[in-house]
C-alpha cells in the first residue's frame, strides 16, 4: 500500500537523518561517568552524535530546539537553550526551550518537524536532556550536583496540576499510577493476582531487552537478580519483598528508574533526506491531545484521541504498525496503550503481555530498549531516547535485541506532565 502523506495542509514531508543518545546513568553515584558534567555538556554529547550521524557540522544547522522536563528545578535556570548552545557549536543560532514534563522528548520531535515542514528551515537539530538523579544546589557551580530527593521532587509534582481546580495529588501513585489499570481490571474481570502476573511478566521481558541495550541503566535480568537473592524460581522472586508493591497494583519492577541522559536528532525535508543518510526515516504524522487532571482516566482518553488523529492524517490503520513505543513510567501503560492504539486487540492485551509476545523477540514487539523500567527514565529525555531506539530498529542496527521483522512503520505514544499526549508514526524510506 502506498500512501501520499502530508503533515498538514501545504506542508512538506520531513525525515530524521541523524540520531544521537547518551547512555542513561546516575551522575550522583560514586564513580559515575557523568560525575562533574553539566546539563549543557550532556546535551552536547547527544547533539554532536546526531550531527555526526547525519553528516553535518554545527555550522550547517539552522535552528535548534532544547527540551527539559523542569529546568527551573533540575537545572536552576529558565532559558536552558542559552545555557547549552556553546557545547555543540550553536552560539548565536536561533533556538527555543520547551518543557512538557515526561512528554518533552516527543514534543521536541514534533516542534522540529513543524519547523521544517513549514519551510522555515531545512536543517534542524532537536533534543532533550534531563539529569534526574540530582540538581545544582543553587550556590555552587552547576556540575557540583546534590541528590534530587523526594522532599524536593514530590512538592514539585504539585506544580503539574492546577491547584484551584485539578485533582489534588493527581500525580501520586495512589491515583495516577493505578487509575487506568484499575479501570481495565474491572472492565475485563481480572483479579488482583492476574494483574500482578501480567505486570511481572511484562517487566521481565522488557528487562530482557534492557539487558541487551548498551545505553540502559539496568542491565541485569530478573533471572540474574533472583539467583543473587537465592531464588530458584524467578516468578517467586518477582512476588517477593525484593520486588515490593508500591501501590495497589504496581511493584517496583513496573516503576520507572530515574536516570540522567540526553538524546537528539536531525530532521530535514524528505525530498533531500538521502543526501544526508542512506537510511532516512520519515515522520508521517503526529496527533496531539491534552487533558488536565480534573478529567477521569485522562491518559486513556487523550491516547485514544491522539491516535485517532494520526491514523486519520496518515490514512494508516493499526494493522500497518510493526513496532510500538510507549512512555511507560507507569508500567501498566505499556500493554494498555497498545490496546488503545489498536496494536493489540481490545481486552486481549494482558494475554500478550503474560505470554511474552510484547518482548523484543515476540510477534508484537514494543519498548525494545527496555522501557522506563529498564532503560531508565531521564524525564524529558526519555521520549527522544525512544525516537533513537525506533530509528535504530528501523535501520536494522539494534544488534542482539533487533526485532524479528524489520519494522517499516513504528508508532510512538508519549505521555507526560500528567496531561500531554502525542502519537507519532514513523516510516522507513529506504
Amino acid at each position: 500500500m502506498v500512501h501520499n502523506v502530508k503533515l498538514g495542509k501545504n506542508m512538506r514531508g520531513v525525515s530524521i537523518v541523524g540520531i544521537g543518545a547518551t547512555p542513561f546513568f546516575s551522575a550522583v553515584e560514586p564513580g559515575s561517568p557523568y560525575a562533574g558534567l553539566t546539563h549543557g555538556e550532556l546535551f552536547g554529547y547527544a547533539a554532536l552524535d546526531a550531527m555526526k550521524d547525519a553528516g553535518v557540522e554545527p555550522r550547517d544547522v539552522q535552528y535548534f530546539f532544547h527540551g527539559a522536563a523542569n529546568p527551573g528545578i533540575l537545572e536552576k535556570c529558565i532559558t536552558p537553550n542559552l545555557q547549552v548552545a556553546d557545547w555543540f557549536g550553536m552560539r548565536g543560532k536561533g533556538s527555543l526551550s520547551h518543557s512538557e514534563g515526561c512528554c518533552t522528548g516527543y514534543i521536541a520531535l514534533e516542534e522540529a518537524v513543524f519547523a521544517v515542514a513549514s519551510g522555515a528551515y531545512d536543517i534542524v537539530l532537536t533534543g532533550s536532556c534531563d539529569m534526574g538523579t540530582g540538581m545544582p544546589d543553587g550556590n555552587t557551580p552547576a556540575h557540583m550536583r546534590v541528590p534530587l530527593t523526594s522532599e524536593v521532587l514530590f512538592p514539585d509534582l504539585d506544580s503539574i496540576f492546577d491547584r484551584a481546580y485539578g485533582r489534588y495529588l493527581g500525580g501520586g501513585p495512589g491515583m495516577n499510577h493505578d487509575d487506568w489499570i484499575n479501570y481495565y481490571a474491572k472492565e475485563n474481570g481480572l483479579t488482583a493476582d492476574q494483574v500482578d502476573d501480567v505486570l511481572n511478566h511484562q517487566a521481565y521481558h522488557f528487562r530482557r531487552a534492557g539487558a541487551l541495550c548498551p545505553r540502559a541503566i539496568r542491565r541485569k535480568t530478573f533471572d540474574e537478580l533472583a539467583a543473587e537473592a537465592g531464588y530458584d524460581d524467578v516468578w517467586e522472586y518477582m512476588k517477593s519483598p525484593y520486588n515490593p508493591k508500591m501501590s495497589q497494583y504496581l511493584r517496583t519492577s513496573s516503576d520507572s528508574c530515574v536516570a540522567d541522559g540526553a538524546a537528539a536528532c536531525i530532521v530535514v525535508p524528505t525530498e533531500i533526506a538521502h543526501q544526508f543518510n542512506a537510511k532516512p526515516v520519515e515522520v508521517l504524522g503526529t496527533g496531539a491531545s491534552v487533558l488536565d487532571a480534573i478529567v477521569p482516566h485522562l491518559e486513556k482518553k487523550a491516547t485514544a484521541e491522539a491516535a485517532r488523529q494520526v491514523y486519520e492524517l496518515t490514512g494508516l490503520t493499526p494493522d500497518d504498525i510493526d513496532l510500538l513505543f510507549v512512555n511507560d513510567f507507569i508500567g501498566s501503560s505499556a500493554f494498555l496503550v497498545a490496546e488503545e492504539v489498536g496494536y493489540l486487540p481490545k481486552g486481549e492485551g494482558w494475554k500478550y503481555a503474560l505470554d511474552g509476545r510484547l518482548a523484543y523477540d515476540g510477534d508484537k514487539p514494543m519498548n525494545t530498549n527496555g522501557g522506563r523500567t529498564s532503560y531508565g527514565h531521564a524525564f524529558g529525555a526519555s521520549g527522544m531516547a525512544d525516537v533513537f531506539e525506533a530509528v535504530t530498529q528501523m535501520r536494522g542496527e539494534a544488534g542482539e535485541r533487533q526485532v524479528k521483522k524489520l519494522p517499516k512503520r513504528t508508532f510512538l505514544r508519549g505521555f507526560g506532565g500528567a496531561q500531554n499526549v502525542r502519537a507519532m508514526i514513523l516510516e522507513s524510506k529506504f
